[in-house]
């Protein structure tokens, strides 16, 4: 009882300081990530903070996992440290007996990373996917802001806007830029009105000029005019499939066999949760002529190789190249039966003369 409460405590100690720091280096990340993302115009500025909530909540699994990776291989290796470990074995305690508790501590992680992955993984994708369609399907009028350079819907228009005037439809020192098939325009004017003819957004620029070029003929053409009308407007932008599949629920992706890549990636993401226990408890040993971070290094670098591993079995899933139950029963399978191999053999001292041949020892 005291074996199992002592290893325990230390592990929740060391879970919930390891989780407050990658939340925090996360954060930073996707923040700066989505504040690129609102000056390029594809978020809304005041949806910054909510884009962000979703995002991290959607890679909560992925840090969850590797918090708890890091947990088990640091506290362990602390354990070996500090001869802690030691006791317990001369206590009759073998390796193979940290598992146990280790499970017990995991199993609430484990199902949290399952929901987060099958269940708020694409509702928090459908939520980002939602805020930004309906910045998208904002006129082009609506998302200009003054002193702003603003990029239109469909990307073939740039907008700018000197500052505002206390008419809403109306504002001074206008730049548009065009870039259309047929060649590119700059139009420049001292005002602009929004008004709407026969059911149509058109934007009335007075006291300007007009700068084409054409990529079949040579030469600027420049013109001047007093007032000049264009059509403004954007359509709503439509996602790509793979951002589609991402937030479709798991339960529908289950039923669609194209879909299988996606499903795959949600499933492996507890499975390797999983996993990084059995290995957490594999790698962490320490060599005293080491350096004291080798595990925790050795640690980062097969959480690294496995969700590689995870991505490329994802696009050859996708690519129908290998299915998706052998997929999962080879990566996740196989690595779990490492891991308990691993943990076996240091359990009983095994060691590779040992286990080779006598003629091959000689």
């Amino acid at each position: 009882m005291l074996f199992d409460s002592s290893i325990r405590k230390e592990l929740a100690r060391s879970f919930g300081a390891t989780l407050v720091v990658l939340i925090t280096v996360v954060m930073t990340m996707i923040l700066i990530r989505t504040l690129g993302q609102a000056s390029r115009g594809s978020v809304a500025p005041a949806d910054v903070m909510l884009v962000m909530g979703f995002t991290v909540l959607g890679q909560l699994p992925t840090i969850l996992s590797l918090s708890l990776f890091i947990t088990v291989v640091g506290t362990l290796s602390r354990m070996y440290r500090d001869s802690e470990m030691v006791i317990w074995f001369s206590a009759g305690r073998g390796l193979m007996s940290l598992l146990a508790p280790l499970l017990r501590f995991s199993w609430p992680v484990l199902l949290v990373i399952a929901a987060l992955s099958l269940v708020v993984w694409p509702w928090a994708n459908r939520q980002i996917q939602e805020l930004k369609t309906q910045y998208e399907q904002r006129s082009d009028v609506d998302r200009i802001a003054p002193g702003e350079f603003q990029e239109s819907a469909n990307g073939a228009r740039v907008f700018f806007i000197d500052k505002d005037t206390p008419d809403a439809n109306a504002a001074n020192n206008v730049f548009i830029a065009t870039r259309e098939q047929r060649g590119e325009t700059v139009t420049s004017a001292q005002s602009a009105r929004l008004e709407i003819r026969s059911g149509e957004r058109i934007v009335l620029l007075r006291n300007g000029q007009r700068l084409e070029t054409a990529p079949d003929k040579p030469g600027l053409r420049i013109s001047e005019f007093a007032e000049y009308g264009t059509l403004i407007g954007g359509g709503p932008q439509g996602g790509t499939d793979a951002g589609a599949i991402k937030t479709r629920d798991t339960w529908d992706l289950a039923q669609d066999p194209q879909s299988q890549a996606e499903l795959g990636w949600r499933l492996g993401s507890t499975l390797a949760a999983l996993n990084f226990i059995v290995l957490g408890l594999a790698v962490a040993i320490v060599n005293p002529r080491a350096h004291r971070s080798t595990s925790l290094v050795l640690a980062l670098l097969a959480f690294m190789v496995y969700y590689n591993l995870m991505t490329v079995g994802q696009a050859w899933v996708g690519a129908g190249r290998v299915g998706m139950l052998p997929f999962l029963l080879a990566l996740h399978g196989g690595t779990l039966a490492l891991g308990l191999l691993l943990v076996t053999a240091r359990h009983n001292h095994w060691s590779l003369r040992a286990l080779l041949p006598r003629g091959s020892a000689a």
